[in-house]
């Protein structure tokens, strides 16, 4: 083995001054100026709005969420003849509370017949009203025999216009 090589004195002075290599302080993530902390809390305000909006809209459209929960038992009940004339009065009585739970009561509670019919068309986005016009409105006061052989899809067509009619009504504020 060689022997270690003899440094100067010098460069063994210089050496032994040496010290390690030293790292700032990290940056903080805090705002290092007023208008950086304003914009933050606009943006936590902005924030705070947008959930309250989508949480208020969620409560106000509960009773679209349970229609349509009864409209899927009812529509169960227009594939079988015998069920048929019960479920076509069921899916009346849906339509019915449904309006109810988004209009005044004394706006829709007298309401029957054209009226009815009316209130539904003009309340509506896509046709669906006038589609329930033409099969609830005829179905609804015939003999059981009569509803009882409708064809299936003609009851599939009520439960779909009833279901958009329910998802898509607008409420006059």
């Amino acid at each position: 083995m060689e022997p270690a090589a003899k440094l100067d004195p010098m460069t063994e002075t210089a050496l032994r001054s040496l010290h390690d290599i030293v790292v700032p302080a990290p940056v903080s993530w805090w705002p290092q100026t007023w208008g950086w902390a304003l914009v933050a809390a606009l943006l936590a305000f902005a924030a705070f709005l947008v959930i309250l909006r989508w949480i208020r809209r969620y409560r106000a459209n509960a009773y679209r969420r349970e229609a349509l929960t009864l409209l899927e038992g009812i529509s169960g009940k227009l594939r079988h003849p015998a069920t048929r004339p019960d479920a076509i009065q069921d899916l009346a009585e849906v339509l019915k509370r449904t309006a109810l739970a988004a209009w005044p009561r004394d706006e829709v509670a007298s309401l029957c017949g054209d009226g009815w019919v009316r209130f539904l068309d003009t309340h509506d986005e896509d046709g669906a009203g006038r589609t329930l016009e033409r099969l609830l409105d005829d179905f609804e006061y015939h003999r059981t025999e009569i509803v009882a052989d409708l064809p299936s899809n003609v009851c599939g067509d009520l439960v779909i216009a009833a279901r958009k009619w329910i998802e898509q009504h607008h409420v006059s504020a």
